[in-house]
């Protein structure tokens, strides 16, 4: 099969494309490198992956590109961390309901002229940013609040845009929900408004390589924002990948949505003790102060994995400490570089 990923040079994009020519789809890849400039990926030259620079946001290039391929996983999107929403709140809001529009409008040229069979679409666990239940189940994105943040917002209407254009043109669509993705590969980005964390500046507010840096840069008292009991769910990026991939490719994923994330809960706290420890060794007392959250950081992400499960056969079982041994040398090595 042919696959078009928008955003192929990103950072779940870049394990998405890895799984993808891993399986033997002929991948092309679009990606504007907005975000991080142009960055060295590992299957640039890979002889399946061909990579085209351009903005995702432009209908005429993506009803081209999309015009002889058989799926199209739509990633493309302004996405950063929790100061990132802020920062870009109105920008995040207007240009990636630009990119879907065009997105879905070439997808159903595409699959109106007969190719396409499905859009693969990259939504968040923001969509249940409001949510007052947990876990968070397929569905309970049309049932909670809609999200306060611009971003989450947007998010939610990616996934109306899904169904609009199954109601209305029969495109055939899957939704997939990542939760809190780790791994390598993510830079500081070009637009990331630095901010004061104690006496480390960070530029990411991302909190798995934000822990990280805090660390490694000596920082004692650990300074993490809030109380730390927030909850998240960390996941592998390879494991995202599988679910993504397996999402792109199994008939039982056609209109259906999925959460795809690890089942184990973590607290920002214990993600903190747990990369301490890691850096510094087992004997070294954990010191944290806790910093002013951000508005939109919530307290509980928690998602249900039972239907990712039971109809995919989908589990992501890469454990944090795992993730942390890869992530954390990636890490020291990209503050050397000085690309983070």
């Amino acid at each position: 099969m042919k696959t078009l990923i928008s955003g192929s040079s990103g950072f779940i994009g870049g394990y998405v494309v890895e799984e993808l020519l891993r399986r033997g789809h002929d991948v092309v890849g679009v990606d504007n490198f907005s975000k991080y400039g142009r960055v060295d990926k590992s299957y640039d030259d890979h002889p399946h992956y061909q990579l085209v620079e351009g903005d995702a946001s432009d209908p005429t290039l993506m009803t081209e590109l999309l015009s002889d391929c058989d799926h199209f996983v739509a990633g493309a999107a302004l996405i950063g961390g929790i100061s990132y929403f802020h920062t870009y709140a109105y920008d995040l809001l207007a240009t990636n309901e630009r990119i879907i529009a065009a997105s879905c409008d070439a997808a159903i040229k595409a699959h109106q002229a007969g190719r396409l069979q499905k859009v693969t679409y990259l939504s968040s666990s923001m969509v249940f940013e409001s949510t007052d239940r947990w876990p968070s189940v397929e569905g309970d994105e049309r049932k909670v609040p809609p999200p306060l943040s611009s971003y989450g917002f947007q998010k939610l209407a990616v996934e109306y845009f899904a169904h609009a254009a199954w109601d209305q043109y029969q495109l055939p669509f899957t939704i997939v929900r990542p939760f809190n993705c780790v791994g390598v590969g993510e830079s500081r980005a070009l637009g990331d408004v630095e901010i004061d964390s104690g006496n480390v500046k960070l530029a990411m507010s991302h909190v798995v390589p934000d822990l990280v840096q805090k660390v490694l840069k000596g920082q004692d008292p650990l300074h993490i924002l809030g109380s730390g009991d927030q909850v998240r769910h960390y996941t592998y990026g390879g494991d995202l990948a599988r679910g993504i991939v397996e999402c792109v490719e199994r008939e039982e994923a056609r209109n259906e949505d999925f959460n795809i994330s690890t089942a184990e809960s973590t607290t920002v706290l214990e993600l903190a003790e747990m990369i301490w420890h890691k850096v510094k060794g087992p004997d070294v007392p954990f010191s944290y102060v806790s910093d002013p959250g951000f508005e939109h950081d919530v307290a509980k992400r928690i998602p249900s994995v039972e239907k990712a499960k039971r109809v995919l056969g989908v589990e992501a079982t890469t454990s944090l400490s795992e993730m942390l041994d890869e992530v954390i040398p990636w890490i020291d090595q990209a503050i050397k570089d000085g690309s983070i």
